[in-house]
């Protein structure tokens, strides 16, 4: 069980969807405690989707372990009790365009007002200022305009749809980075402060290495050691039609996986190219195809070569390594839990009702 690391930090949160509250449970998980502020009719999130007695599990999944209160922003005497709110709270966290927060009189600078050190940072999809920043956007878009969707392509080169939202999950925890940045700075001077993220900028941060081999080889897909090029690191098909990763770029992966399949011949093409001219490439693709995905799962335990088996959804919650760690479990209703930081006890409380702590936060204000 790790520590409650962030206990005695207050964090008022202004999020919705995912972004902002999956950072904002990141921070509760680490002992934070985590008001969020919700419209009467709640997180949008919670009536989008699938849902699960009727709300919406994106909500679920991402709010866990904080309190509720749910105030209608456009009046002044909810506006009030908020601003009450802010003098006992150390961080505020807000998702809206630039602008919004400020036509509550909720911005930086009237909040500042109110409590001088406290720390507010804004999640933003195209920063705070320039011609993009008042338009609409989603995960999609910061992947497409960061070159991070050019590098999930087919073989013809179509980009290919994800079905997990990489930019906002980066994002995310960015803004977990920059509050436990400014706590730090908080800790030693006394002061607060204030930052905007952009979940642009923070999914073109993963794009450093790319640019730099693009300006020295004109490489569009970064490092080729890594890209599938090589027959020692790459996806290869089972006989039933599964998946495994291979992964071994050191020489005595390479020697233990070739060894252990009886194919000594091939260690002198560990860095071999594959493609259908190469004969060992062919020849790692028929092996593959030779056993299950159950026998090569089984393989991958006994072998010390970095190979894994590419597990579908699922399949995590049974998987070995997940119930050995704990880091994936089931709360006492049966609901299926991550860990954010491993050994959490957050993990096993649930998410607010709308407004369920309303009483308790605004009431006497």
């Amino acid at each position: 069980m790790i520590e409650k690391l962030l206990e005695g930090v207050r964090i008022l949160d202004f999020t919705n969807y995912l972004p902002g509250p999956y950072a904002t449970q990141r921070l509760a998980d680490l002992g934070a405690e985590v008001i969020k502020v919700e419209p009467l009719a709640g997180d949008p999130a919670r009536h989008t989707g699938i849902k699960r007695e009727g709300t919406g599990v994106v909500y679920l999944a991402n709010n866990r372990g904080k309190m509720s209160v749910s105030v209608d922003l456009k009046k002044e005497e909810d506006r009030e009790k908020i601003l009450g709110l802010v003098e006992g709270c150390d961080v505020i966290i807000e998702s809206f365009r630039p602008g919004v927060m400020s036509r509550f009189g909720l911005d930086y600078e009237p909040v500042k007002m109110r409590k001088l050190d406290i720390i507010y940072c804004s999640i933003r999809g195209y920063g705070n200022n320039g011609d993009w920043s008042q338009l609409g956007s989603h995960d999609i878009n910061y992947m497409a305009l960061s070159g991070l969707l050019a590098q999930l392509k087919d073989r013809s080169g179509r980009p290919i749809h994800p079905s997990i939202t990489i930019a906002d999950y980066f994002g995310s925890m960015a803004a977990c980075e920059m509050v436990l940045a400014l706590l730090w700075k908080k800790e030693r001077s006394g002061l607060g402060g204030y930052h905007s993220i952009s979940l642009t900028d923070v999914s073109t941060s993963l794009m450093g290495t790319h640019l730099f081999i693009h300006q020295e080889v004109g490489e569009e897909q970064g490092i080729t050691l890594l890209n599938g090029e090589l027959i020692s690191y790459g996806i290869y098909e089972t006989k039933n039609g599964r998946f495994m990763a291979l992964g071994a770029l050191e020489y005595k992966f390479w020697q233990n996986f070739c060894e252990a399949v009886d194919r000594e011949e091939w260690l002198g093409a560990h860095f071999s190219i594959r493609r259908n001219t190469n004969p060992v490439a062919q020849g790692m693709e028929e092996l593959f195809a030779s056993r299950t995905f159950e026998e090569w799962t089984t393989f991958s335990q006994q072998v010390d070569c970095c190979l894994t088996p590419v597990l579908e959804v699922g399949e995590l919650s049974s998987y070995p390594y997940f119930t050995e760690n704990k880091s994936i479990f089931q709360d006492e209703a049966g609901n299926v839990k991550v860990a954010m930081h491993g050994g959490s006890s957050n993990g096993y409380l649930h998410a607010p009702t709308v407004g369920e702590h309303t009483g308790k936060w605004l009431d006497k204000l």
